[in-house]
């Protein structure tokens, strides 16, 4: 997370925004982007509560789109920014899964040690395509929002954006009522994550429980 919001702010200072560098966003330091409700207080009310889905998200990088020199393309590489950078790591966990695995082959007395780290691999290559993927969704706040905004005929594009002013509660509805329509839109992260495996699984170690 901390990856795709920095991401984020880096996309908008290059297209003309200086609204994050000037607030200290333009950072990977974690403490920059956490935010107290969103990646502390939420995850856990849900947790403990049952909920039947888990949510949580770093603080949002702070853009003044008026600011980009050209708004809507400004606009389309900041939302996309950060779903291009989860699915670079993406790419570096996969590479880095196989390059674990051909090293224990050569030094089996660290497959303990190795093994562990290759499960960490394969946490990154999941939770980096679930992210990328869980933010292309249209719905508001989501920087999918943003690019379908672009795609809707003028009219429909500002009665679209009357959906920001309800905040996180058409994702959270939709999450709770119908998490169907979600995994809908995550299919393409199991295909990628298979692919992935298809790749390189055949160089996983085996974890002692």
């Amino acid at each position: 997370m901390v990856a795709h919001e920095y991401a984020h702010a880096e996309a908008a200072y290059r297209q003309g925004d200086d609204t994050a560098y000037m607030l200290g966003r333009l950072t990977l330091n974690p403490l920059k982007h956490i935010d107290p409700i969103m990646t502390v207080l939420l995850p856990l009310v849900l947790w403990y509560s049952h909920a039947g889905f888990l949510f949580g998200a770093a603080k949002p990088v702070p853009v003044n789109p008026r600011k980009y020199r050209r708004f809507v393309r400004g606009d389309v590489i900041v939302s996309l920014a950060g779903i291009v950078v989860n699915l670079a790591l993406f790419v570096i966990f996969t590479a880095l899964f196989g390059m674990v695995g051909l090293i224990g082959r050569r030094a089996p007395a660290l497959a303990g040690s190795l093994g562990v780290f290759q499960e960490m691999m394969f946490q990154g290559m999941r939770l980096n395509l679930s992210l990328a993927f869980f933010n292309l969704i249209p719905i508001p706040p989501l920087d999918g929002s943003h690019v379908f905004y672009h795609l809707l005929p003028p009219g429909w594009g500002l009665k679209y954006r009357q959906f920001y002013a309800l905040g996180l509660l058409p994702l959270l509805l939709i999450l709770w009522l119908a998490p169907g329509v979600i995994d809908v839109f995550l299919w393409p992260a199991q295909q990628l994550l298979n692919l992935g495996l298809a790749v390189v699984g055949g160089l996983r170690m085996r974890v002692a429980s």
